[in-house]
């Protein structure tokens, strides 16, 4: 399925926004509580997948949900349709202090994989689906990193990664990066996750278990805060509550 064109602006600085335009009759679909605000005239519905296959049956939409659930994600996404006259406008938030990176897929081949919890909206047409990593114990282990998400087509998407931004351009090379600070790379990359170093390394280190590691030729995007590490410090200075006893004579 070819994907609708869709138009957008992004908002903001570090807390961005991504406003989208849709012509009568187009849709852009997105996961669940990512969207702001919308106009009238706009009209959306929840479904079972992302309805890039008009052709898929009951039975392709349970296994395609099953691989979502069996990820984390939700099993449904919801569906925005521009149902009024004219253009009309709709808004997708970050769930995470950052920023918001549009990709136009036709520039990376028609693929490209991000993290489970990057993915915020994207054009109607865009397939998605789930990626393992190659070894399952580091997956298991290593946490981040171990399922992707695979978007397909040949429209916009929208990811959202924590902090700042830095896209990097390989060629013939190697990367190693914090599987969490990874958020998406091109199809054609060679992905897989690594022991961080020796056994003092990896338990003292204080740098986590693996590292993700990326081969080859294409491009990477990198976030500097991701929000796992942002929660732990969270909660690391929350108060602990404490019980006073008092005795008397």
């Amino acid at each position: 399925m070819k994907s609708h064109e869709i138009d957008y602006k992004i908002i903001g600085d570090d807390l961005q926004m991504v406003e989208v335009e849709l012509d009568p009759g187009e849709t852009v679909i997105a996961e669940a509580g990512a969207m702001c605000y919308l106009e009238s005239g706009i009209e959306f519905e929840t479904k079972m997948g992302d309805g890039s296959d008009t052709n898929s049956g009951f039975f392709g939409k349970l296994v395609s949900a099953g691989k979502r659930a069996l990820a984390g994600e939700s099993v449904f996404m919801t569906h925005f349709t521009n149902h009024g006259s004219g253009k009309k406008r709709l808004a997708f938030a970050s769930a995470v202090p950052g920023k918001i990176i549009p990709i136009d897929l036709d520039q990376y081949g028609g693929k490209i994989f991000c993290q489970s919890d990057a993915f915020l909206a994207a054009a109607l047409g865009t397939k998605i689906s789930i990626a393992f990593t190659k070894k399952l114990g580091a997956g298991f282990f290593g946490g981040e990193g171990f399922i992707l998400q695979k978007l397909e087509g040949d429209g916009q998407a929208f990811i959202n990664c924590g902090g700042s931004i830095i896209k990097k351009e390989l060629v013939n090379d190697t990367l190693r990066i914090d599987t969490g600070c990874l958020v998406a790379f091109t199809d054609g990359l060679d992905y897989d996750i690594e022991r961080a170093g020796n056994m003092k390394t990896m338990f003292f280190g204080g740098e986590g278990l693996f590292l993700a590691t990326v081969k080859g030729t294409g491009t990477v995007y990198i976030q500097s805060l991701p929000f796992s590490r942002l929660a732990d410090k969270i909660i690391a200075r929350v108060p602990k509550s404490s019980t006073t006893i008092s005795s008397s004579d």
